[in-house]
This record gives C-alpha cells, sequence and structure tokens, in this order.
C-alpha cells in the first residue's frame, strides 16, 4: 500500500483531524487526516484508494477494536471526527460523480427520542464505507422514514433508539415499513436493543456496533 494511504489510515486510528489538533499529544505538530488526505488527492492518487486504503481501512481497524473491546467510546469519537476531516475532501468527487457510491442508506433516531450521538457515528461510519446515508435526524416518525423511502429509494434504513421506552416506537415503526417496503432492508441498532428484539420487530440485521452494521451493508448490498 502506498505510504501515504497508509498514514491516513494511521491518523484515523489515532484520532489525529489535523496539524494544530492537539490530540493525540504525542503526535503535536504532525499532520492529520485533514492534511494527508489532500495531499494524497493532489499526488494523483485515485480517490477511491484514499477513500478505501486511507480512511476507510482505518475505520475498520477502530470498528474492529471497539467492537472487541480494546477502545472505547472517546477514542471512537476522536477517529469519526478524523475521518470526517479527510471525508470533506472527497465530498466533492462524491458530488461529481468521481467516487461513486455503494448505495444509499436512509437513518433516523425513531419517534420519541431525541438521542444523536450514536446515530451520527454510524453515519459517518456509512458514509466513510462508501454509502450515500440521507440522515433524518432524530425524533422520526413512520411517516418521514416512508417519506424518505419514496424519495430516495435506499437499499436500507437504519433505526436507532438510546431509550427503552421508545423501543415500542422502534417495533411500530419497523413494521410499517416491512409491511409497506418489504425490499428495502431494515437495520437497528441503540443500547436498549437486542438481537433477540430485532428479530421480533422483523429487522434484518442488527448490530451493537457501527463496524457490524457496515459489514452487513457491504456483505448483503453492495
Amino acid at each position: 500500500m502506498n505510504q501515504l494511504l497508509e498514514r491516513i489510515a494511521e491518523m484515523v486510528v489515532k484520532g489525529r483531524t489535523d496539524i494544530n489538533s492537539p490530540y493525540p499529544p504525542e503526535l503535536a505538530g504532525q499532520e492529520g487526516c485533514n492534511e494527508l488526505t489532500r495531499e494524497a488527492l493532489e499526488a494523483g492518487i485515485p480517490p477511491n484508494d484514499v477513500l478505501t486504503l486511507g480512511l476507510v481501512a482505518g475505520m475498520k481497524t477502530v470498528g474492529d477494536r471497539f467492537r472487541d473491546g480494546v477502545i472505547f467510546l472517546p477514542e471512537v469519537l476522536m477517529a469519526a471526527r478524523a475521518l470526517n476531516a479527510g471525508f470533506e475532501h472527497l465530498k466533492p468527487l462524491r458530488r461529481s460523480g468521481a467516487i461513486k457510491a455503494k448505495g444509499t442508506i436512509v437513518i433516523g433516531t425513531v419517534a420519541g427520542d431525541l438521542h444523536d450521538i450514536g446515530k451520527r457515528i454510524v453515519t459517518l461510519f456509512f458514509e466513510g464505507g462508501g454509502w450515500n446515508v440521507i440522515d433524518l435526524g432524530v425524533d422520526v416518525p413512520a411517516s418521514r422514514f416512508a417519506q424518505a423511502i419514496e424519495e430516495h429509494h435506499p437499499m436500507a434504513v437504519g433505526l436507532s433508539t438510546l431509550l427503552t421506552t421508545t423501543m415500542s416506537s422502534m417495533e411500530s415503526i419497523a413494521r410499517e415499513l416491512k409491511s409497506r417496503f418489504p425490499d428495502v432492508k431494515l437495520v437497528v441498532g441503540g443500547a436498549p436493543i437486542t438481537r433477540k428484539f430485532a428479530e421480533q420487530i422483523g429487522a434484518d440485521a442488527y448490530s451493537p456496533d457501527p463496524q457490524g452494521a457496515l459489514d452487513f451493508l457491504n456483505r448483503s448490498l453492495s
């Protein structure tokens, strides 16, 4: 692999956003994902390689370590911030068609729940993995999910909740969407959600971590 791409992946893993970032302190004054991604593109490295062999490779390592309990949420948040800094350089290329998205995913926190952080992290994993993500935000009813499906024709819909009190909301939304759009895959997640509950409400996939959800998309849909 190109050494520049290896450095991009390393900076994602270490959560280094740019040269001015104070984190991690042992890398003070060194370039981060922002500068390295720009340099890679200016050097003529194909954008898809920058995405998959640099940014995505780094976030895959982060996702695996988080799943295995080697790192925890603060480290994932720093890595996601670094990933986003690099990904900003690729967004114009995505819009121009120079980088082809694998498909479209609609995602949102279900009605009654205003929590956003988990969904935002999952969104960054999906975008970094090459998917186009339509983020509907929080407190999203079934009607808005349905409208987004009809408008954007996604391959999958992601439902998130952090509250046990809104699990019933997730269930009703999931059942309505599966009834109306049986071909659209339904992915669910959040702190109170279990695999048993996901199966009970008819979801196609459940993961306790973002990497597992991304792996499902890549394995089943791309």
